[in-house]
Order: C-alpha cells, then sequence, then structure tokens
C-alpha cells in the first residue's frame, strides 16, 4: 500500500466525493418529490393520470440508469434538445427515482385506513387538510424504510455519472487507476469514500425509523 499516492491524491477524492454527494442529493430530492406526486395519483385512483402515472413508474423501473443518461446525453440532441452533463445527470437520476419513491410512498397511503381519512371529513378537514394532517404523516412513518433504502440505492447509483464525464467519484478513481497503476490504493479510496458518504445516511434511517416508533407514528389513531 503506496501512503505516499493515498496522501497525494486524497484531495482529488474530496472533490469527486462533493459532485457525486452534490448530484446525488438533488436526484434524491427531486425523486421524492415526483414519487409523492405520482404516488397520490396512484392511491387516490386519479382518472386517466393513474394510467400515465403507472407507465412511467413501470418503465423508469424496468429500464438502467445508463440506457436513461445515455438517451438523455446522446439521444435527445439528435431530436434538437441538447442538456449539461450535470443536467443529465439531476433528469436521469430523477426519472429512475422518482418511479422507485412513488411505489414506496403508495404502500405507505394505502396503509393508512380508511377510516382515517372518513374521520378527517367528519370533524370538517378538506380532502387537501386530511391528506397533509391525517394521511401523510402516518403513510411517511410506513414508507420510510423503504423511502431511505431507495436514497441509498440512488446515490449508489451515482457511480454511473462518469459516464457523462462528470468528475465523480467513479471517474477520479478511473483517471487515477488508469494514470498512475495504483489499482487497490485507489479501490481502497473509493471504497471509503462511498461509505463516507452513506454510512450517515444509513444511521440517519435508523434514527428517523426509531424516532417515529417512539412517537408512536407507526400506529394509526384516530383524529
Amino acid at each position: 500500500m503506496d501512503w505516499s499516492f493515498i496522501t497525494a491524491h486524497v484531495p482529488d477524492f474530496l472533490a469527486g466525493a462533493w459532485v457525486t454527494l452534490r448530484f446525488g442529493l438533488y436526484g434524491v430530492a427531486c425523486s421524492a418529490m415526483l414519487g409523492l406526486l405520482c404516488s397520490l395519483v396512484l392511491a387516490y385512483r386519479v382518472p386517466v393520470l393513474r394510467a400515465l402515472v403507472r407507465a412511467y413508474v413501470e418503465l423508469s423501473r424496468n429500464t438502467p440508469l445508463l440506457v436513461q443518461l445515455f438517451f438523455l446525453y446522446a439521444g435527445l440532441p439528435r431530436i434538437g434538445i441538447r442538456l449539461s452533463a450535470e443536467a443529465c445527470a439531476v433528469v436521469g437520476l430523477t426519472f429512475l427515482g422518482g418511479g422507485y419513491m412513488a411505489e414506496a410512498f403508495r404502500s405507505g397511503l394505502e396503509a393508512v385506513d380508511r377510516t382515517q381519512r372518513e374521520a378527517g371529513e367528519c370533524i370538517g378537514l378538506t380532502l387537501p387538510q386530511t391528506v397533509r394532517y391525517v394521511v401523510l404523516p402516518q403513510a411517511f412513518a410506513t414508507a420510510a424504510p423503504a423511502v431511505f433504502a431507495n436514497m441509498i440505492f440512488l446515490i449508489k447509483e451515482t457511480s454511473m455519472f462518469s459516464v457523462l464525464a462528470m468528475m465523480d467519484l467513479m471517474n477520479v478513481a478511473d483517471t487515477l487507476r488508469t494514470s498512475g497503476g495504483r489499482t487497490i490504493e485507489v479501490l481502497s479510496m473509493l471504497v471509503i469514500a462511498y461509505v463516507a458518504i452513506l454510512l450517515p445516511v444509513s444511521v440517519l434511517a435508523t434514527l428517523v425509523e426509531r424516532r417515529m416508533r417512539y412517537a408512536g407514528f407507526g400506529h394509526q389513531h384516530s383524529v
């Protein structure tokens, strides 16, 4: 193990980690918002939109991110639509993640007993108010494990960003491995970098789930 090589290239990995984390979080945040909207359409069976959302979910979950990125980066320019590598990364991750998040949130929404919605209506809440104050807190408690699992999955999928020539962790590692010939050192640093990014997310997920159980969000109570 060449420690001098590792020390010399720590700044490169820090820069790559920042790119991975920044665009990964952008994609995760957009995926969560898109997934929540799609889940509401699915759970409440909105006419016409439900069929479109179901088609989107199946398409996003059954095509690899690599293919989606190639379509955005190399396919769209053929019809006059050009996106930067960064935009392709966020759009691609959002497209993929939205489908997974939609299913996670949908399962949470459908787990909330119908009587909870009826109770909200009985005390004078509008449908949006019932969804916001009664349904969503309980639904998120149920969906939280799947949502956090999807977050970790999506951040790991950022390794595909290297095909867009973005200097993310994977691209930095591949460049150093090719130019320096230090495979063990480079791969060791790559593993450590991903663990450093993903371990806090795993710890946060555990804490949030435990806090929700402690607060009773996992159990349905009458409003």
